[in-house]
This record gives C-alpha cells, structure tokens and sequence, in this order.
C-alpha cells in the first residue's frame, strides 16, 4: 500500500472571489446520483529522489494548484444538496472555507507493471486513487466537496496524479480544461505566462447560456431531491483485472474499409464508430450466454456545445451533453454481419440524432424516465474522448505515460477511450474484465483484427 506523507487542504489564492454559487441546470442534476465519482490516474516517468519531491515537486504543485483554483474556483467548492427545500442544489465556494484535498504518497509498488498494457489485478490501483470525503449532514442540507485529489511518487522512477471528481461538477470537456491548466501553471512556475497564453480561453459559469425554457431543471429537481445524497466508497474487492488494448491506425482503416465494402453509403463511419462498435461486439461474443432475442444497447455521451442553437461556449464550465443510444438484438449482434451492424447503428445515431440541432436535446424532459427505464439492460458505455487528451496535460514532466480510468470498474460494462500515445492515429481501449472473460475477450479481438 502506498504510505501517505502528507494530507492537506489547497485553497484558492487569497485575491480570489470571497464567494460563488453555481446552479445546477438540466445537465448536471441527472449525475447526482451517480453511483461513484469519475476517478482517473496520470502516470509519468519522472526519476527523481524522495528529498526532491517532497522539497521541490510537491510544493510546487500545491503552489500552481492554488494559482488554478483561482481560475476554476467550483472544483474548490462543496455540492450543497438541499433538504425539505424548494431551492434546488448548487455548488458552492465560500473563500475561507473551500478548498481541495490534496493527499500526497509514496510508493513501492513496480511502476512498470502499473504503465503496461497486459492484464493487471485491478484493485492494486485503488491506493493511488484519492478517497473522496463523505457526505455530512447539516441542518437544511448535505454537502460534500466536489474533487479530490492525490500525488504518489515511485522512488526513482515516476509519479502518479490521481483525480475524483463528482460529476456534477462537470463533463470530460470542462475537468480536462482544469487539469490540462494547472499542468500548464505548474509547469510554468505560475499563472501569469499562462494567462497571457491561454487567457481568452479561462473558464465561465454564467448558467444563463443554457437556454431551458421548458424548466427541465425544475422537473428533474423535484424527482432527484427524494432521494437524500449518499457517500461513496471503492468498490473492493473488484474481482477483475484491467488491460489496455490498442488499435492502430491502419486497424481503424481496415475496420472502415470493411464497413465500406459492405454499406458504401453511410455516413459518419469515424474512427470512434468503428473502434467502438468493434470492441462492443468482441465483448458481447465473450459475455454470459442469453436469449437471441435479448436487446443490447451502446450508450455514449457527447459535448453538444457547438450543437446546439444557440451553441454554447466551448470554455463553459459544468456538463453540456446528449447521448445516444444504438440498440441490437443479441444474435444480430454476435452474428456474422455484427460488426457492421454495430457500426450502422451508432452512426445512425450520431447522424440523426447528435449531431442535429433540432434533435440532440428533443425530448430531454424525459431523460431522468428515460435512465430510470434502463435499469438492468444488457448495456455497454464508454468513459473519455479522443477529442479531449487528457495525456497532453504537461506538468514539467512531459506527456503522460499512461492514463487509466479506475472508474469503469464501478460499471458491469464500460469501456475508457483515449488516443494512443505509442501509435499515431491509433486508439487506446481500457477495459476492466473479470479474468477468465478477459482472458476469452483478447482471443476474440486479436483473432478478429488477424483476419481483417
């Protein structure tokens, strides 16, 4: 287990705001009660001795983390859920107050076995996670901070920047923002070189440019304040290991080409479509045995803030998605034409739905019903985007080595997606499995890729 050296609280810089209050919209309240935060880990190689770390590294990231708070003061900030309240619930910053946990570790566990991309116990990477503080219980509401942070050194070889954060706060979009700045302020040495960079660009809150004139954010209120706040734990033991499969660019290209031989008229067959749609269909062929006639359902998320009408700022900060969701009958899934099929579905569902102004938010006053109804369907999700590389963030030590999101492993099927750093052009799935499936889920995809 890694040993923790040092725990503490990073505040905002002292010129910060004194206060701030953001309201929840529509697109923030359905996460309240997601089961777990989004829990991430950057490896880096980064040999350097414990003196220096703890002298020189680690005070500088608390330095450049303050500097980023000042900017991004929400991730300081508390979730405030209220009780027997008509106010609906909002993420708070009081300066004084607010503040980001910050655990800082050492550990002996083999660097190199943790950065590969064979199958790894999966538990083993919990001690690197930070644990979120739990849910308190105040008179006329609950609160609970909103990220955590932890930074592990590994003597000699790297460090570990580990990340959990509520949903609510916001989606891939906004935390890789985050992130990605405090790399850039710590790297630096502060904020005034980042600013003049990267100014035009610093986040907003203003929750006016999310039009809902249907008021959905009051009507999912009134369902999700039922139901009090509830802290959140690892999921140990996980009784799976987590591997990395990649696929370079010339798979993604022969996986195109394959749809294309067959549907030369589709649209839409992006390198994420076929990536996915292969990796769905290699699961389900290496899951528990069902009826032929059992749905299966690729649920996915994306950013909408370019749209939708009027679009939305790419730097606003909090959740601003729509999701799709491709449905396929098992044996048509795991059939000859499944790979395919999978393909047509969800560009399908990018092209006329997503990707449509006049569509991607139809009906979203249902959402809430529309979750609700999923429970306990044979699904498959994806966590991350190629579109948001979160392994550029550069704290002074380059590029990440690896990145693994520890949270799909609170899901019974959900897949990470991240570019590869080792192939240009190519794909990096994380997948968490119990072993004996994983074991039959490599043997399907390689065999799979050998006879395209």
């Amino acid at each position: 287990m890694a040993t923790i050296l040092e725990t503490c609280r990073v505040p905002a810089p002292s010129g910060a705001a004194a206060e701030l209050s953001v309201p929840l919209t529509f697109h923030d309240i359905p996460w309240l009660h997601f089961l777990h935060p989004i829990r991430r880990l950057l490896f880096y190689d980064y040999p350097c001795s414990k003196p220096h770390f703890l002298e020189t590294v680690a005070p500088k990231l608390k330095e450049s983390l303050s500097y980023t708070l000042g900017h991004y003061l929400p991730v300081a900030g508390d979730l405030i859920f209220p009780l027997n309240s008509e106010k609906k619930a909002e993420i708070r910053y009081v300066a004084g107050d607010s503040a980001v946990s910050l655990t800082i570790a050492e550990s002996g566990s083999d660097f190199d076995d943790l950065i590969g991309n064979h199958a790894r116990d999966a538990d083993q990477f919990y001690e690197f996670v930070p644990q979120t503080d739990p849910v308190k219980d105040e008179s006329e509401y609950q609160r609970v901070p909103v990220m955590a942070l932890k930074v592990t050194l590994f003597r000699g070889r790297g460090i570990c920047v580990g990340f959990a954060n509520l949903h609510c706060l916001g989606d891939a979009s906004s935390l890789v923002r985050f992130i990605q700045a405090w790399a850039s302020i710590n790297k630096l040495g502060g904020d005034e070189e980042f600013l003049t960079k990267q100014g035009e660009s610093l986040p907003i809150f203003d929750r006016s440019v999310i039009k809902d004139p249907l008021g959905i954010d009051t009507i999912f209120w009134k369902i999700v304040k039922e139901v009090p706040l509830k802290s959140s734990s690892f999921p140990l033991p996980t009784c799976r290991v987590r591997a990395t499969y990649i696929l370079r660019q010339s798979d993604i290209e022969r996986l195109k080409y394959l749809v294309l031989a067959k549907k030369p008229g589709l649209i839409q067959v992006s390198s994420f479509v076929v990536t996915v749609s292969y990796v769905w269909t290699c699961l389900v062929k290496c899951g528990e045995q069902v009826d032929d006639d059992v749905l299966e359902y690729f649920i996915f998320t994306a950013d909408i803030r370019a749209r939708i009408d009027p679009p939305v700022p790419a730097n606003y900060f909090g959740n601003c998605l729509g999701y799709g969701a491709a449905i396929i009958e098992h044996k048509q899934l795991v059939g000859e034409q499944g790979f395919v099929m999978a393909v047509e579905a969800i560009a399908d569902e990018i092209k006329n739905r997503v990707n449509k102004k006049d569509e991607v938010l139809k009906g979203a006053e249902n959402w809430l019903s529309e979750i609700k109804e999923m429970t306990g369907i044979r699904s498959l999700g994806v966590s991350g985007s190629p579109k948001f590389d979160l392994s550029t963030a550069d704290f002074g030590w380059g590029r990440a080595r690896k990145l693994e999101v520890v949270s799909i492993d609170g899901e019974k099927h959900s897949i990470s997606l991240c570019k590869s750093r080792d192939s240009e052009g190519g794909l990096e799935v994380g997948i968490s499995l119990p072993r004996a499936q994983m074991e039959a889920f490599v043997a399907i995809f390689d065999d799979g890729l050998r006879l395209l």
